[in-house]
């Protein structure tokens, strides 16, 4: 555990959690001291990463769950006041690439999936979270985003487009909970990191050349410690900065 953010009791919400960044961080959390309420839609993987965390020391609670299940997430929130009455961390990673394909041929199914996943289901979980981290004495949002929402490149649009919702949303989120609550929420960018998405984006890439995982995961940690400041703005890994979002030239 890190002595500059240890994370002790605290209830850390981690979607996507059963694999890649998600897995990884959950695992980080939760060797900090964090309970980890783990959301995933693969028992057995979150079952594996129960034992994991259990290893270090930690505590977790398993939430079978696909994503696109809306009415599942609003049931969430409510699971979540009964038990504990508040929410310290929300992490919000599950996400898909979709594929990439130009705008033009984009499938309307695939489009509307990329969109359910990575910005409507953030959506409901901070309408269903909401009063929960609010009623934390130091509520975090990390959001977890990509450098294409910003940097668009071609046939990445359905992907960049959904990121820079993303973005645009939790931003909202930001500014709305800013001086009349706890709550700091920050866009996270892993930048390129050895991970299945990060494969079938870029198949002919050395993944030895990529950071890991485990190599980000304690930076994002260090964004869900009640010692956290910031709000509104963007971490990014590869530079290890805080940046701020710039109005168009």
């Amino acid at each position: 555990m890190s002595d500059a953010t240890p994370l002790d009791g605290r209830i850390a919400l981690v979607t996507g959690a059963s694999r890649g960044i998600g897995r990884a961080v959950a695992l980080e959390l939760g060797r900090r001291g964090a309970h980890v309420v783990a959301l995933a839609r693969t028992q057995g993987a979150l079952e594996e990463l129960d034992d994991e965390i259990r290893k270090l020391g930690g505590e977790a609670t398993l939430v079978p769950c696909d994503i696109k299940d809306f009415d599942a997430l609003d049931r969430l929130g409510a699971a979540l006041h009964e038990r504990w009455g508040r929410l310290d961390i929300f992490v919000a990673n599950a996400g898909i690439l979709g594929s990439l394909t130009p705008i033009a041929h984009c499938d309307p199914d695939k489009w509307e999936q990329v969109f359910a996943i990575n910005v409507t289901a953030n959506q409901r979980l901070l309408r269903s979270l909401d009063m929960l981290l609010r009623a934390s004495d130091a509520g975090r949002v990390a959001a977890l985003t990509s450098g294409v929402a910003q940097k668009v490149r071609a046939f990445w649009g359905p992907y960049a487009a959904s990121k820079a919702a993303l973005e645009a949303m939790v931003r909202a989120y930001a500014a709305e909970t800013e001086n009349v609550s706890a709550v700091k929420a920050m866009l996270v960018n892993p930048g390129p990191l050895r991970t299945k998405m990060r494969a079938a984006a870029m198949p002919g890439e050395d993944p030895g050349t990529l950071k890991s995982p485990e190599d980000f995961a304690p930076r994002l940690a260090d964004l869900c410690a009640p010692g956290w400041t910031q709000t509104g703005k963007l971490y990014d890994f590869p530079t290890d900065k805080v940046l701020s979002f710039q109005a168009p030239a």
